[in-house]
């Protein structure tokens, strides 16, 4: 048990001294501002930034010598590459030139050779590396050039000779061929067998001396040879076959003409040889000789890039090795120091965020540790401390708003059933001005059909009587007749029309009641509504026209569309037709595409200000509050165009000019039903907030 004892002693001794001096380390380090420590992170780094800079720029200097090295050499190989393929692609104009010499090959030939000049005067002399080699490369050029020239003055030399000694004694041994076969007047004359073999081997010579002097084939040449001396043995035996003078005096020309063309031929041969023999000592030559040094040259660039390629990695490699040593030092350096610094703020910190979880889970009567230090950490906890008081205070001031909370939400909701008893008002008022106007046309017809019914009673108990006390005549009951078919047909027109008004309304009113959602035909739900409407048109002497098609069919609220048209009707004859104004308003629809309608309500009335305009739609606004509005009719119909059809609403006005409602509502509806608009949810600050409208004014 001792060494046990002992044992844990010396294991815990240095723990202890260990946390005993990481302790007092920290406790050194608080009294430093917490800026100056992580300002002493930020110099060390500094300072390895610097130093490694100092390396890398160095480095990069020697780096950059070596790589300029390497740069040259390979702007010094594409200029000798480029004289190789200049030099090259020369030669084989050359060559061309000889074998077919055109205008255009000698004017690509000088041009090709400026260049090649120009590369060994402009760009190799000013290359570094090739400075001291431009000489020898240029009098390798010169020789080349130069034998360019004498080689075109004995090809113009061969020209003139095939021309002049070749061409042109055959063009004359062809004119007398021509003499001597006019001489010989019939096919069976005894020269003609000699004639025709001599004119074809005349023939077969033109032939081979073109090829020859076009391709230096010495089969050709032999062959010219040959047919040559066919010629010459050919005019001795024509001459003892001839028969005229005009045929001798031809022959002995023709022998004179031979014996030139022979020696043109011959001249010919020899000259053809000192070409090709210029052609391989001069051009072929002097091209060997350039691409000889130029390979050369190529070998030692070689070299020099290779070593400085050599130069370049192994410059690398040393800074690479210098960087990481650097770097490695400075960050224990640095990671120690680090150490210490976070050790110095992370362990005050631990018990300031102790104490701020102990405020958060409720727990106020912890005291926050720590708030004597001087450092910005001990300003940290005093203001710990602070927090901690105020939220305190705050507890009880919760603990005060929350009843008060609660007495203004039963006022809130006491608002709002308000305000949705207003808007169910206002839709009902609209619908009680239907009642109103429909009773009073209904009334019409009703009363009429009521007088002429009593007086068809009176009639009928009249007609009885007489029955009963006179005899029957013809006249009495064609009378009756007549005025009972006319007694019926004034109750069929009046009681139809009164069954088609309280049909009318009947329909509209089942649809504002019910809300329901069904197919209805956009043309007939519209001409309901407007039957119904008539008594408020007529009373304000407004016209109405209506352009709505047959075949609009609608998958919505039919009760909802008629409250829309209700509340504009009722909007336009209270505020553009006041004070019994006359006018006009216009009712339009058309489909919108496939998925929409378009629906354009306009008048001409007494229009919207600008000011007017922009808060058209919003709940409560009227411009004719001292008369009884309510300003919820436009709302009403904002919010059900947008909500409960899905659709947009527009309004353009001008004042003086009129007003137009534009909405366009999907076919298939796409909102639920709603007892009505509302204020959505208030705001953090307790203000209303209304939905979205999209409005725009001219």
């Amino acid at each position: 048990m001792a060494a046990t004892s002992q044992q844990d002693g010396s294991v815990e001794r240095p723990a202890s001294l260990a946390a005993r001096g990481r302790i007092r380390i920290v406790q050194v380090l608080r009294a430093v501002p917490i800026r100056w420590r992580i300002l002493s992170i930020a110099a060390l780094n500094s300072a390895v930034v610097v130093v490694l800079a100092a390396l890398i720029w160095n480095g990069a200097k020697v780096l950059g010598s070596a790589w300029e090295d390497v740069r040259h050499v390979r702007e010094s190989d594409k200029i000798l590459a480029l004289l190789e393929s200049e030099t090259s692609r020369l030669q084989n104009l050359i060559h061309r030139y000889i074998n077919q010499p055109s205008p255009e090959l000698f004017a690509e030939i000088l041009l090709l050779r400026e260049a090649v000049l120009g590369t060994l005067t402009n760009r190799a002399s000013n290359d570094p590396m090739l400075s001291g080699s431009v000489e020898q490369l240029e009098q390798v050029t010169d020789r080349f050039l130069n034998g360019f020239g004498e080689l075109r003055a004995v090809q113009a030399t061969i020209s003139k000779t095939y021309e002049q000694q070749v061409l042109g004694p055959a063009r004359d041994m062809a004119g007398l061929y021509s003499i001597i076969e006019g001489a010989t007047g019939h096919r069976d004359a005894l020269i003609w067998p000699s004639l025709g073999k001599s004119r074809e081997a005349f023939t077969g010579m033109l032939v081979a001396a073109n090829a020859y002097y076009l391709s230096l084939a010495s089969a050709s040449a032999e062959d010219a040879r040959r047919n040559t001396e066919t010629i010459e043995k050919t005019i001795p035996v024509m001459s003892d076959l001839a028969d005229n003078d005009l045929q001798r005096m031809a022959l002995t020309r023709l022998h004179a003409k031979t014996l030139a063309l022979r020696e043109g031929l011959a001249k010919l041969t020899e000259q053809l040889a000192i070409r090709t023999e210029l052609l391989r000592n001069t051009i072929d030559a002097s091209q060997a000789d350039a691409i000889g040094v130029i390979d050369s040259l190529s070998v030692k660039m070689r070299q020099r890039e290779q070593k400085a390629q050599e130069t370049f990695d192994r410059t690398l490699a040393g800074i690479s090795r210098r960087v990481l040593s650097i770097a490695v030092i400075f960050l224990g350096i640095i990671l120690s120091a680090g150490v210490l610094i976070a050790l110095s703020i992370r362990l005050p910190l631990q018990q300031i965020m102790a104490s701020m979880h102990a405020i958060t889970s409720g727990n106020y009567d912890r005291a926050v540790q720590g708030t004597s230090a001087k450092d910005e950490v001990g300003a940290m906890a005093r203001a710990v401390e602070v927090f901690r008081e105020n939220a305190i205070a705050k507890r009880k001031t919760e603990d005060e708003l929350r009843a008060s909370k609660e007495k203004a939400e039963g006022a809130l909701l006491e608002l709002n059933a308000a305000q949705q008893n207003l808007i169910d008002a206002e839709r009902l008022a609209a619908l009680g001005g239907l009642v109103a106007g429909v009773a009073h046309e209904v009334n019409n017809p009703i009363g009429i059909s009521l007088t002429v019914a009593s007086s068809f009673a009176r009639r009928a108990e009249i007609f009885e009587t007489e029955l009963r006390t006179e005899p029957l005549r013809r006249s009495k009951l064609d009378e009756f007749v007549k005025s009972s078919r006319d007694a019926a047909g004034q109750l069929v027109a009046n009681l139809h029309r009164a069954g088609e008004l309280i049909q009318s309304f009947k329909q509209v009113a089942v649809d504002r009641s019910h809300a329901e959602r069904r197919q209805f035909s956009l043309s007939e739900a519209t001409d309901q509504i407007v039957a119904s409407l008539r008594p408020v048109l007529k009373k304000a002497t407004i016209t109405l026209s209506v352009d709505v098609p047959e075949g609009l069919l609608i998958d919505g609220y039919p009760g909802s569309y008629g409250q829309i048209l209700t509340n504009l009707f009722l909007n336009a004859a209270n505020h553009a037709f006041a004070d019994g104004r006359s006018g006009a308003i216009s009712l339009s629809a058309r489909a919108r595409g496939s998925d929409d309608v378009e629906i354009i309500f306009a008048d001409n009335g007494a229009g919207m200000t600008p000011d007017v305009q922009r808060q058209a739609f919003d709940p409560f606004f009227t411009t004719r509050r001292n008369e009884g509005g309510t300003g919820l009719g436009l709302h009403i119909v904002y919010n059900l165009v947008t909500q409960q059809l899905g659709g947009r609403m527009m309004l353009e006005s001008r004042l003086g000019q009129g007003t137009t409602f534009r909405i366009i509502m999907p076919k298939v509806a796409k909102g639920i039903v709603t007892s009505g608009p509302t204020i959505t949810d208030a705001a953090a600050d307790g203000t209303p907030q209304w939905p979205n409208r999209t409005m725009s004014s001219t």
